[in-house]
């Protein structure tokens, strides 16, 4: 299954499923990246971490050990 961190930029992509357990989980929901919402790839930093997105209308930045969690469609 494709990840987060595997998706182009400028891509937007629909999350389909979060992987991870307990508080990390619960950290990504947090952030409003839940199932079903369409996340756009802005930017990644040079050297591939933090990966900047737009979720819900504000952008995000995240680690690429998170966006790993995180399976899109």
């Amino acid at each position: 299954m494709a990840t987060l961190r595997d998706a182009k930029i400028g891509a937007t992509v629909t999350v389909t499923k979060i992987n991870g357990e307990g508080a990390v989980k619960r950290r990504i929901m947090d952030m409003g990246i839940t199932k079903g919402v369409e996340v756009k790839i802005i930017k990644v930093a040079p050297l591939g971490d933090p990966i900047e997105l737009l979720v819900r209308g504000y952008e995000l930045s995240i680690r690429k050990a998170d966006a790993d969690m995180i399976e899109i469609r």
